[in-house]
């Protein structure tokens, strides 16, 4: 048996390889601290595959040029941080409205504003689920290591592809500038999920049907298949409507097509989770602190366990309550000042004590921090 061969990777780098395994042939991006590696990335290899590649003047650019190259036809992506993220979310909600599947990768930094260009952050986690004005539904993924950045940007697109919808892969810089050993997946390894096509003759198309499942069929541009794209809302030919009865089916399915199926989207891990008493929750760089931690602490022989996330939206409501049933307190890890507790406040029942630990000056959490904060609770 062939051993696969492992490269010392970039965690942005690692975005870009599973993009283009995904099937990624358009990027379209500005350069900004501490994502520009994904640009220079997609810079050096999409043309040795046919794929283009644009420096684009601004991030509205970006966003723009990603929805018009994948309605017509191109799995496409744009990789920012912070600010540039706030300048895209209104043409996110653009593709949004006209259900136009694109990835989006931001890697937080600290803020508000500039901020902390070169400093890791996670408090773009609420801004990724409400961002954009107007009722949506939001999907954004997180990895916590680099070979995760590969496999979760895979993930990404697929779920872009199926919902027909914009994802964010929320990276922290921390797993963005970390390197680590890398095996790039054979072609056919990992499921590539592409958009469905219309098969019905152009003269039936009906580009916003409601179908059973919520997702129309996509045919692009240049394909013969004649549709009108609008973010006003429209009705199931594309053009604007105001109707009631029109409007409210179209928002209905916006959220629908999602929130029906929302266990295709959710993904979690857990370690030592059986018969612990206490269990931390995080996502990105904080959960490999977390798991370090946990480590530890069972070698002590506290019954702690740790729940990573990887899918931050939807929210893994019905699964997080399951596996924490049987805690008596939780502890919620964040670069941030607090925007994931919130979530979980909401979804675990009054029984289990929550306290969180934050950190938001620009460094990352570490094991001991994490064990300092077990303690106290203890």
């Amino acid at each position: 048996m062939a051993i696969k061969k492992r490269h010392l990777m970039l965690g942005n780098l690692a975005c870009v390889h599973g993009a283009i395994y995904a099937g990624m042939r358009f990027f379209a991006g500005y350069p900004i601290t501490p994502s520009t590696e994904v640009a220079e990335g997609c810079a050096r290899e999409l043309p040795k595959i046919g794929g283009k590649f644009i420096q684009m003047e601004d991030e509205i650019g970006s966003i723009a040029a990603i929805v018009g190259a994948s309605v017509a036809g191109l799995k496409s992506m744009t990789a920012t941080s912070g600010p540039g993220y706030s300048l895209m979310v209104e043409n996110i909600g653009y593709a949004y409205m006209t259900e136009t599947p694109v990835v989006v990768i931001n890697v937080q930094r600290g803020g508000p504003s500039t901020g902390m260009p070169t400093k890791g952050s996670q408090a773009d986690t609420m801004q990724a689920r409400w961002g954009t004005h107007g009722d949506y539904t939001a999907i954004a993924v997180a990895p916590s290591t680099v070979q995760e950045c590969l496999t979760e940007t895979i993930r990404a697109f697929n779920l872009a592809e199926r919902f027909r919808t914009p994802v964010t892969v929320l990276l922290d810089e921390v797993i963005a500038h970390s390197r680590e050993m890398v095996t790039i997946p054979e072609k056919g390894e990992f499921k590539v999920y592409d958009r469905v096509k219309p098969t019905c003759t152009p003269e039936e198309y009906v580009p916003f049907e409601m179908t059973p499942n919520g997702v129309s069929p996509m045919a692009g541009f240049g394909e013969g298949y004649r549709f009108n794209v609008t973010g006003l809302t429209h009705d199931t030919m594309g053009f604007t409507t105001n109707r009631p009865e029109e409007v409210s089916p179209k928002l209905d399915k916006l959220a629908n097509k999602i929130l029906k199926y929302r266990d295709e989207t959710v993904k979690m891990r857990t370690e030592m989770m059986d018969g612990a008493e206490i269990a931390f929750i995080s996502y990105g760089s904080v959960s490999r602190a977390a798991l370090q931690a946990v480590m530890l602490a069972r070698k002590a022989g506290v019954k702690v366990g740790t729940v990573q996330l990887y899918t931050i939206w939807p929210f893994p409501e019905k699964q997080l309550r399951e596996i924490c049933a049987g805690c008596k307190k939780v502890i919620v890890g964040e670069l941030n000042m607090g925007q994931m507790i919130y979530e979980v406040e909401r979804v675990l029942p009054n029984n289990i004590k929550i306290h969180s630990i934050q950190r938001y000056d620009g460094e990352f959490l570490t094991p001991m921090q994490l064990l300092e904060k077990l303690d106290e609770v203890l």
